[in-house]
């Protein structure tokens, strides 16, 4: 038991034998009787810079100006406590607690199956709105002078409204407003990296904004990666980091690229989100200054939410207004795979059986059939016979 007690600002608790989720720098764990409290405890002795970072990041309180809807959650998963040992070893640090079933990692929106297990009313307008939120956030936080840096689909979580929260705030790039110490983020997540921080560059307003443009067009493409698929002069198998350090997009050069079966034609992004996504994934690769800000993407996401289109055909299907029909019905048309809905029920027919014999002949067989009427019309003949004679 002992050395599953912490103490969050002197205070004793009690974790939970097993962690919520682990990686391979941290282990979140659950707190014996306060639902709505868990605590990150590093696998590693974290340090005096982490510890010192942590300390001035429970003085600030960013966003908290913010007017919010009553049910909206905290857009950041911020500290609320130092976790330490018993004898006042530094371990980690407490926060509210955001999990499943009230919240899931943005990544449970990439497919329908889980889509539809988690929220079973998301549609694509629920998808543009949970981008609008991203957007939102970012753009917030970098109004703040924060940097989210190591930004991906697991390190976001989106409730059953479509708000997001940030969860790995431990993380988050800033400058301290009082003492002016930088403290910088030093993870990422390389299927939302930019090359820069690839190879080994800050975390910067620029490379949380090629990160949201990623996401974005995930979010509005049921999960495509922008960067998948194999160039066609690729003399191996390519990952997301090789296409993403070698600009090779099938948003912007569809014509290099064998693109993955299934993926989601570009199309069904409104024309100004489209022209969005092809400046981060073409020019913005390699020129920061190129990508479009948050706040760029807030106010093209804001036009679309306005003018979406509902099908009338199956439930489900929303799309944009650039659209004459619904490119999900066609698509299912198409390919048999319906995005967000549920395959319907088969009704599988039934081979037609031949003509039941009635009854008696079922029970009887045609000899004893054919017998039974010669005896009747035998009896029939006695009878009369008998009335001529009286």
């Amino acid at each position: 038991m002992s050395g599953r007690v912490v103490h969050l600002d002197g205070k004793p608790v009690v974790l939970a034998e097993l962690p919520l989720k682990g990686g391979g720098q941290a282990a979140v764990f659950p707190v014996e009787g306060d639902h709505a409290t868990v605590v990150k405890l590093y696998r590693d002795p974290p340090g005096p810079d982490q510890e010192r970072r942590l300390a001035r990041m429970l003085t600030m309180s960013p966003l908290a100006a913010r007017p919010t809807d009553r049910s909206q959650p905290p857009e950041l998963a911020w500290p609320t406590a130092l976790a330490r040992s018993p004898e006042g070893e530094f371990l980690g640090y407490a926060m509210h607690r955001f999990g499943e079933p009230e919240h899931v990692q943005l990544v449970g929106l990439f497919t329908r199956a889980q889509r539809l297990r988690l929220f079973a009313e998301a549609d694509w307008r629920f998808l543009l709105g949970v981008s609008w939120n991203l957007a939102f956030m970012t753009a917030r936080l970098h109004y703040d002078s924060l940097v989210v840096g190591d930004f991906s689909s697991s390190n976001v979580v989106v409730d059953a409204n479509g708000f997001v929260t940030f969860l790995d705030c431990d993380s988050i790039a800033f400058t301290d407003p009082v003492t002016g110490e930088p403290f910088p983020c030093l993870m990422h997540t390389t299927d939302y990296s930019a090359p820069e921080r690839q190879s080994g560059g800050p975390a910067t307003r620029a490379s949380d904004d090629f990160a949201l443009a990623v996401l974005v067009y995930q979010l509005l493409t049921a999960g495509n990666h922008p960067f998948g698929g194999v160039p066609h002069d690729s003399t191996s198998e390519s990952t997301v980091k090789d296409n993403i350090a070698a600009s090779v997009s099938y948003v912007v050069r569809p014509e290099l690229v064998v693109v993955p079966r299934g993926t989601v034609d570009p199309s069904v992004l409104p024309p100004d989100l489209l022209n969005l996504a092809r400046a981060a994934f073409g020019p913005g690769v390699h020129a920061p200054a190129a990508r479009p800000p948050a706040e760029a993407w807030l106010r093209a996401l804001d036009k679309e939410r306005a003018q979406i289109r509902m099908c009338q055909a199956r439930p489900l299907h929303a799309y944009g207004s650039h659209l004459p029909s619904c490119p999900w019905c066609a698509r299912a048309a198409r390919t048999g795979h319906d995005v967000f809905n549920m395959p319907r029920p088969v009704s599988v027919p039934m081979p037609t059986l031949p003509p039941q014999p009635p009854p008696a002949a079922r029970r009887f067989g045609p000899l004893k059939v054919v017998l039974l009427l010669i005896a009747l019309l035998v009896i029939i003949v006695v009878v009369t016979n008998l009335h001529r004679i009286n």
